[in-house]
């Protein structure tokens, strides 16, 4: 039986980030979770292991503050956890590359992530994964199943939707949409704290950790409202105002 493997990341709590009146960015008391996208992943993730029966693993990498994530991301249906510690919080780069190594070492049937994290959503990591492994991939996913030797996913595009038929074994990456991610109970919590959780070095399964990216600076998004009052005698007199005020903008 072939496993299902499901990359999530360990981020910032994007409500505890401050804004300064300089627009700089204060990162010090945000806690971290796993990012919320990724949780509709592992419940995706989960299910699609049962149609195939075999067992759904996690695969997160980072540095040591990384460990906690598997408590919650197995008390979400995992079976089984793998850590890949790099030096930092992993980028989309790093983290397909430490994906596609696991996979590489495993029987797997299908990689499932979110279509892009919670904290920069750079919508790279599963499409990174596919051509690391040249297995088919679909992004945008709304909705999926298993038929067969296949994976029958239907997607998000721009106007349309579209269903695809993907040879198993293949990478997808999840909209959020794609399923309701159900909040784990205490059973669930106290019995993930049981389920195994490997732990590996980057170095061990020769994955490169550059990406010829530095992070030069971060700073807060300002944006300039003009606070414009629409009104008129009637809602058909205030929604012509506020078209002509939309084309003078360039909007419509």
């Amino acid at each position: 039986m072939a496993d299902v493997l499901v990359g999530f990341k360990w981020v910032l709590d994007e409500a505890d980030v401050r804004i300064g009146d300089d627009r700089s960015v204060d990162m010090s008391k945000a806690a971290r979770k796993i990012s919320d996208y990724d949780k509709n992943a592992i419940e995706a993730g989960r299910l699609i292991a049962e149609q195939v029966q075999g067992s759904a693993v996690g695969v997160s990498c980072g540095s040591d503050e990384t460990k906690k994530a598997f408590v919650d991301a197995l008390a979400r249906g995992l079976d089984a956890g793998v850590w890949v510690k790099t030096a930092a919080t992993a980028s989309s780069t790093v983290a397909a590359r430490a994906i596609a190594e696991v996979a590489r070492r495993r029987e797997v049937a299908l990689v499932v992530c979110s279509e892009g994290s919670s904290d920069d959503y750079a919508r790279q990591t599963g499409s990174r994964v596919g051509a690391l492994l040249d297995w088919p991939v679909a992004t945008s996913v709304l909705a999926m199943q298993v038929e067969g030797d296949a994976l029958v996913a239907r997607r998000r595009m721009e106007g349309c939707e579209q269903v695809v038929r993907l040879q198993l074994p293949a990478v997808v990456s999840v909209l959020p949409e794609i399923n309701a991610a159900p909040i784990p109970g205490l059973k669930a919590v106290l019995a993930a704290k049981k389920k195994p959780v490997d732990e590996v070095e980057a170095g061990e399964l020769g994955i490169d950790e550059a990406t010829g990216v530095e992070l030069e600076s971060v700073s807060g998004y300002a944006s300039d409202r003009k606070n414009v009052l629409i009104e008129g005698d009637s809602t058909a007199d205030v929604a012509a105002k506020l078209i002509d005020a939309l084309k003078k903008e360039g909007v419509l």
